[in-house]
């Protein structure tokens, strides 16, 4: 058998691509950072993984045309706010564009200066360890300084371009 050196040409659409990579239920999270003049930034991510117990690693990626890449490739830290089920809204509001998604919101200063939403389920404030370019993508590999989890808190869950909640089966 001879191995194949190259991949072979999709034989689906982006669109259809898409459609099944919804089939996947992931939870939501907000990535937060501060740009080169102190400000705050965010977004809407589901494309969050562990990596690693020791050290401890986690990573997302960024498409490489969001305006909030030079932030996030930039600097030293960010954080990653994993939503509970009552934050739909939050999830919404980082996705959106145009608005000034920290207007009003509750957050403190993490690691390195991100912004920690409050009432997340869990938050991983991380040094910007890593970054590789692949594809349209950027990924980020962030090395955990501090970590913590909201006793109780339920996910938010994405799943077919829907949000959901726990249910217990």
């Amino acid at each position: 058998m001879t191995a194949l050196l190259r991949p072979l040409t999709p034989a689906f659409s982006s669109q259809e691509f898409r459609t099944a990579l919804g089939a996947f239920a992931t939870g939501v999270t907000v990535v937060t950072a501060l740009d080169s003049t102190g400000r705050p930034v965010g977004l809407t991510a589901n494309s969050f993984n562990s990596v690693s117990l020791s050290p401890p690693l986690v990573l997302w990626s960024l498409s490489r045309r969001a305006g909030s890449l030079p932030a996030f490739s930039g600097g030293s830290h960010y954080a990653i706010n994993i939503l509970a089920a009552d934050q739909r809204a939050l999830a919404e509001r980082f996705a959106s564009k145009d608005v000034d998604r920290f207007a009003g919101l509750a957050f403190r200063q993490g690691a390195g200066g991100a912004p920690v939403l409050e009432g997340s389920a869990a938050v991983f404030e991380c040094f910007n360890r890593s970054q590789y370019e692949e594809g349209d993508h950027v990924i980020f590999v962030g090395e955990v300084e501090r970590c913590e989890r909201r006793d109780g808190a339920l996910p938010l869950i994405y799943h077919g371009g829907r949000y959901f909640t726990e249910l217990p089966l």
